[in-house]
């Protein structure tokens, strides 16, 4: 952790601005501690990224100094003009629980907190601010959105892929935005970054804000991302129906594929959650199919001593036992995957017919349906929040981050950093201790 922790010292975790913030904000909120009044948040509080004794030990023997996001929130003096600013959002990528519940907290902050009335929808990404596609911009009410939070998806829907950043740029004008709220993953937040530098290039006043979206919970140095517990929340469903299966037959064996192309934070925290989970395989753990310390031989001894188990496997695991590689990408840039759970149907089916053990193996691959679920309450309340501080931003002339959570901290996150690597699973955590101490697997599944 002090490793990555000092990479940042690398990259300048200051928060553009657009300008003098010269507007009072419409809040009312004070500036006093212990007059029971929330407080507004001055753009020098910091978040610290070092929690723990030893790393923090470690950056001043090193005479370094200590890495800090810049503390989200509403800012007394703010950029816009409150009742006179227009906004647009937008959605890419794939589905994720919690979209409509994001842009129903936007259009509401806008239009309750700050009298913004022109809050705009672009249908279908970033494909949606291009003519030629024929797209209707939507403007977005609080009628409009009232109960969209309670439903699956989004009412805006999404594409995939680049679109021309200049024509993007040409909409905005045209359509006078002056905040651009994206909501996305990787992907996203990288065009997220070339419209900023579009905008730059132009001399135009229009901030980019990043609310960040992967269901894998896998962008750099922000903690959660929403849509994740639904996520495994959901996913529990489907461990438990694999539990049942494996349960009901003699030598059963359930086998559960959930997301996690390089990241295996849904297999992991559905494993603890269920608590009914033999086998986790994740892409930062290698595993070997064969030999006497392989996961195979393992299955076998857990079948003969039990008569039933249950396998959890993330979507991005095992590629490397595919004998050709895909070599192709998905419109958003994604190398796309081989099925690991068919493959490995296939392998322990064989396995055990050679092994003349009888078994029986079950199948379930739930990620549409996941994808397709509305949030979670706990969910609901982390969109809602990262959509007020996301306005609370924009307003302010922030542009170029995400809003991320850090340390139990909702932190303003430059782009570049988002973006700058991925976020994984650390085999030597204590997530991933608490995985294998639930499931009992051997610490490595290799020779």
């Amino acid at each position: 952790m002090f490793q990555s922790h000092k990479d940042l010292l690398n990259y300048d975790l200051n928060v553009k601005n657009l300008g003098k913030a010269e507007f009072n904000s419409p809040l009312n909120l004070s500036e006093q501690y212990g007059d029971k009044i929330v407080n507004y948040v001055n753009d020098n509080e910091r978040v610290f990224t070092v929690i723990l004794k030893n790393e923090y030990d470690q950056f001043k023997k090193n005479g370094l100094q200590l890495p800090s996001f810049e503390k989200a929130g509403p800012r007394k003096n703010i950029f816009f003009e409150p009742g006179e600013t227009i906004s647009a959002i937008v959605t890419c990528g794939g589905l994720c629980p919690g979209l409509n519940a994001v842009i129903r907290a936007i259009v509401l902050m806008n239009n309750y907190r700050y009298k913004n009335k022109i809050t705009y929808g672009i249908k279908h990404g970033y494909q949606g601010f291009i003519k030629k596609y024929g797209l209707e911009v939507i403007k977005l009410t609080p009628d409009l959105v009232e109960t969209i939070h309670k439903s699956a998806g989004t009412i805006l829907g999404s594409s995939r892929g680049p679109q021309d950043i200049s024509e993007i740029v040409d909409r905005l004008l045209e359509l006078r935005v002056n905040v651009l709220y994206t909501i996305g993953g990787d992907g996203t937040l990288r065009g997220a970054h070339e419209i900023y530098k579009e905008i730059i290039k132009r001399n135009l006043k229009i901030s980019v804000i990043g609310v960040p979206k992967t269901i894998d919970n896998d962008i750099a140095f922000i903690d959660k991302s929403f849509g994740t517990e639904t996520a495994f929340s959901k996913a529990c469903d489907s461990v438990n129906a694999a539990y049942i299966e494996a349960k009901g037959a003699y030598n059963g064996i359930g086998l559960v594929k959930v997301m996690g192309r390089y990241s295996g934070f849904i297999a992991a925290n559905t494993t603890l959650a269920t608590n009914l989970v033999d086998f986790t395989l994740i892409p930062e753990v290698p595993f070997e199919l064969d030999g006497q310390k392989g996961f195979l031989e393992a299955l076998k001894n857990h079948l003969l001593k039990y008569h039933k188990s249950v396998v959890l496997i993330a979507e991005g695991t095992g590629q490397n036992l595919f004998e050709k590689e895909l070599n192709q990408c998905d419109a958003s840039g994604n190398k796309l995957l081989s099925d690991i759970g068919i493959l490995l149907k296939g392998k322990i089916e064989k396995y055990f017919k050679d092994q003349s053990i009888s078994s029986k193996v079950r199948y379930i691959d739930p990620s549409y349906i996941i994808r397709s679920t509305p949030p979670t309450p706990n969910d609901s309340i982390f969109c809602l929040q990262l959509a007020q501080n996301a306005v609370h931003a924009g307003m302010s002339g922030k542009t170029n981050i995400v809003i991320g959570y850090y340390n139990n901290e909702f932190i303003h996150l430059p782009i570049e950093i988002a973006t700058s690597k991925r976020k994984v699973i650390d085999p030597e955590s204590e997530l991933w201790l608490s995985v294998i101490e639930s499931t009992g697997q051997p610490i490595k599944l290799v020779n």
